[in-house]
């Protein structure tokens, strides 16, 4: 839709349609006007999966690896066939935009919503990004990147102001949207945070260089909640304010703009953005006839009414073509930290008994913590998939070995009866001020974060019969704001109220705080649980009932794992972290793993030598054991298939793929606490391997590392000077038994530079398969914008000869070449 028409729509709409358009109707969908044949833009969380329109376990996602697993692969083409399956899934459920990817940066590994992105490296983030972007946006679902900018930590997110010097935000923290935009990207997030004096969603840089210099023409959106003001975000180019349908516009913007404090050309455009967007999605055209807005409850503000409206069950085709392609990215996303004596891949042919150890072997994390979670179609475990691999061939033994998690378990299919049908689950019923029921549904868990919104709702209660397991000691919670509740047939356990004391709508909606009680419980011998708690505007309706069965002592799980481990001819150990100590909403203090995971490791070994430990985080943790253990295998959150790719990798049908997208070090070199409110980006451009390189020590692993299960050799640079790039062709020879696949980086290097830079920096990279005894040419195009540098003028070129290092990490680059440029 070109332009003249979209600015007749504009013409057909007075102020106040103008203005209501530029808020969210709902959490998730904006408003539609009839008169210009705009339907309502809907809006889902990524970047693993799309969840659709709010919290419903009903309407399950296909589960991709996290982004920094989906980082690891260093393979765009299958990065971009992971945004095309995004992009099915968004047309399944009835979505338009997807708000994903997230392109921050790993600035320190202590970051909480590490898992969210894709790298420390801005060439390896841009290029990952945009190939996701162009994946997503091929069949007409909008991407977004996010969080414009330098929103890289999660502590005081809300309000922290970044700062950071130009020349670091134009060569580390914008590129990578730079990139989104030059990939065409249709829509942009704004930050929480503030950057240099101003929250993002009015600051200068959604102007320069955002829509100015790179010529962004698509629509800027708030993160949820992060416009405050009517005034000053009204005069930036700021587009529009989610969530909704309340926020700082609406009516404050209209009278703006009628004294005169905001122009109405400015509406104008933000509305003109909105429209394209709503063209380029398939939902703007004069002739069609629209909806209306979906009706809300007068109580709350609407979050996602009908979570399960639009969308279309996936078929047994589909999902199985996603689990292919899902399970693929797993073993493409692996990597091998560690492989002494070539323990792997392991040969099944001669294994009798396998222990699987560990807290998350059997009850993996698939996925971060937070806003972009999502309910998976389905998931195996490494239990599962070493299981399944090796039926018929080896018995497979497991044990914990240790508690980490003190998150209490929700009710569910497996322990839990609906009261009023008998059907496995958990009934959820909407109360009115006088207790009377106004609604009732049949839910699947007992974690409920979103049910219906009906008029006349002040109470969420949750009911279910729950079926011991075991005979002990069982402690069940209940979870909210506000009024608290919980009864076991009909004696009262917990009535408290419990204060709201944050503004993260993270903690708000989804991680609201438990109140605990204690019950001896009989197998087999069902008890009714009921859980309630009062809704107010402000507390969101997050609601919980869970039930923990008692559980062995440490010692004695310990001592479990460690006779199974003794008795088996591999042991494969499952170590990771949890919800409460990587997540959304907080940073980690340190890269410790929880619990006492480390201890576990070390006895397991002792107990059996041939012991592979699985990593099962989103960012680095500290490995104090790591040349202890013959093997390390870093998984990453990989989604729903672990189980199978995992096998595929250990056994040896697939490779492990993956190369790390950022280093691992036993401790972080940056902050990211703020002192009164402000965090200083002192470090400059010198993050990740950078910083590392400036260090006496090296880290565990630097970024790029990662065996296969074959080895190269790399045998000639050569460098090729165009105007606008230079080639580098690097010769390699697959010197193993197997074919596999190597990624090779280009570094560049400026020795006695006269400006202030890294040691070396990436300037581009290539994956390459070979088969045994081949040899195989990378090709790396380094456009000229690798030579430059940001001045007070502008980017610039310092003549003279820069180095072009190649290898496989930013420290192992045997092969140099010079390269001489001019000004």
């Amino acid at each position: 839709m070109i332009d003249d028409e979209l600015d007749d729509m504009v013409r057909k709409l007075d102020l106040d349609q103008k203005v209501r358009l530029l808020t969210g109707a709902t959490a998730w969908r904006t408003h539609a006007e009839p008169d210009i044949g705009l339907r309502p833009v809907v809006t889902s969380d990524g970047p693993v999966g799309v969840r659709g329109q709010g919290w419903d376990e009903r309407s399950t996602s296909l589960n991709l690896p996290s982004p920094s697993g989906v980082a690891a692969t260093w393979d765009l083409h299958l990065v971009r066939r992971l945004g095309e399956l995004l992009a099915g899934e968004a047309r399944r459920k009835g979505v338009d935009v997807l708000l994903a990817p997230t392109v921050n940066l790993h600035r320190s590994p202590l970051g909480g919503r590490h898992f969210e992105c894709f790298s420390e490296d801005p060439v390896l983030t841009a290029l990952v990004g945009a190939a996701y972007v162009q994946g997503v946006q091929s069949r007409g679902v909008a991407a977004t990147a996010k969080h414009y900018v330098a929103n890289d930590s999660e502590t005081e997110r809300m309000t922290l102001d970044a700062r950071v010097d130009e020349r670091t935000l134009r060569e580390l923290y914008l590129p990578p949207f730079e990139a989104a935009v030059a990939a065409g990207v249709w829509v942009v997030m704004a930050a929480y945070n503030g950057v240099n004096g101003a929250t993002m969603t009015e600051n200068p840089l959604l102007a320069e260089p955002l829509k100015g210099e790179w010529g962004f023409d698509g629509l800027v959106v708030s993160d949820w909640g992060a416009l405050r003001s009517a005034v000053a975000a009204g005069r930036a180019p700021q587009d529009l304010a989610m969530p909704g349908p309340d926020g700082a516009w609406g009516a404050a913007l209209a009278e703006a703009v009628r004294s005169g404090e905001v122009p109405e050309e400015a509406v104008d455009e933000k509305v003109r953005r909105l429209l394209r967007l709503a063209a380029r999605v398939g939902a703007l055209s004069p002739a069609q006839q629209t909806a209306g807005d979906d009706s809300r409850a007068p109580l709350l503000p609407a979050t996602a009414t009908g979570a399960l409206a639009g969308v279309t069950p996936i078929s047994d085709e589909e999902a199985e073509r996603g689990r292919v392609l899902l399970r693929e990215a797993v073993a493409a996303s692996a990597v091998l930290l560690r492989n002494e004596s070539g323990l792997l891949p392991l040969d099944p042919g001669r294994l009798r008994r396998v222990a699987v150890i560990g807290p998350n072997a059997a009850s993996p994390r698939v996925q971060g913590g937070g806003s972009a979670g999502v309910y998976p179609v389905s998931v195996t475990s490494p239990l599962d998939g070493v299981t399944a691999a090796l039926a018929g061939r080896a018995e497979v033994t497991h044990a914990a070995g240790v508690h980490t998690s003190g998150h209490p378990a929700p009710l569910d299919l497996g322990n839990a009866r609906n009261p009023e049908n008998g059907e496995p689950g958990v009934l959820v019923r909407l109360l009115d001020g006088d207790g009377a029921e106004v609604h009732a549904e049949h839910r699947f868990t007992g974690n409920v974060l979103e049910p219906a919104l009906v008029r006349g709702m002040r109470t969420v209660e949750v009911r279910a019969l729950l079926c011991p397991s075991v005979t002990g000691r069982w402690r069940v919670g209940a979870a909210g704001w506000g009024r608290v509740f919980l009864s076991a047939d009909g004696v009262t356990l917990v009535d408290e109220d419990v204060p709201l004391d944050t503004d993260d709508p993270a903690t708000i909606h989804l991680h609201p705080p438990y109140r605990f009680a204690e019950l001896e419980l009989t197998e087999g011998r069902e008890v009714e649980l009921v859980a309630r708690r009062a809704l107010s505007r402000e507390s969101g309706l997050a609601s919980a009932l869970t039930a923990d069965p008692p559980r062995r002592g440490d010692a004695e799980e310990l001592a479990a794992a460690v006779a199974l481990a003794a008795e088996a001819d591999v042991a494969i150990v499952v170590v990771g972290s949890t919800d409460e100590s990587e997540s959304e909403g907080y940073d980690r203090t340190d890269l410790a793993l929880p619990g006492g995971q480390d201890a576990l490791v070390r006895a397991v070994v002792a107990a059996n030598p041939s012991t592979v430990v699985v990593v099962n985080t989103g960012g680095p943790v500290a490995l104090p054991w790591r040349e202890e253990v013959p093997a390390v295998l870093l998984s990453w959150f990989p989604g729903q298939e672990f189980g199978d790719g995992l096998a595929d990798v250990l056994f040896g049908a697939a490779e492990p793929g993956g190369r790390l997208p950022t280093t691992w070090a036993d401790r972080s070199l940056t902050s990211t606490t703020p002192v009164d409110g402000v965090l200083e980006y002192g470090e400059g451009l010198h993050i990740g391997y950078r910083a590392w390189l400036r260090e006496p020590e090296p880290p565990a692993y630097w970024f790029g590392h990662g065996l296969g299960y074959t080895t190269w050799s790399y045998e000639g640079l050569t460098v090729e000077h165009s105007r606008d790039s230079v080639t580098v062709r690097t010769g390699l020879r697959n010197t193993g038994a197997r074919t596999g696949a190597e990624v090779v980086q280009v570094h560049l290097a400026r020795p006695d530079s006269a400006v202030d830079r890294p040691v070396r920096w990436l300037a581009g990279f290539a994956r390459v398969t070979a088969g045994p005894g081949e040899t195989v040419e990378a090709v790396v195009e380094v456009p000229a914008r690798a030579f430059q540098h940001w001045t007070a003028g502008g980017w610039a070129t310092e003549p003279g000869a820069f180095t072009v290092l190649a290898g496989r990490t930013a420290a192992d680059l045997p092969l140099a070449a010079t390269v001489t440029v001019t000004g």
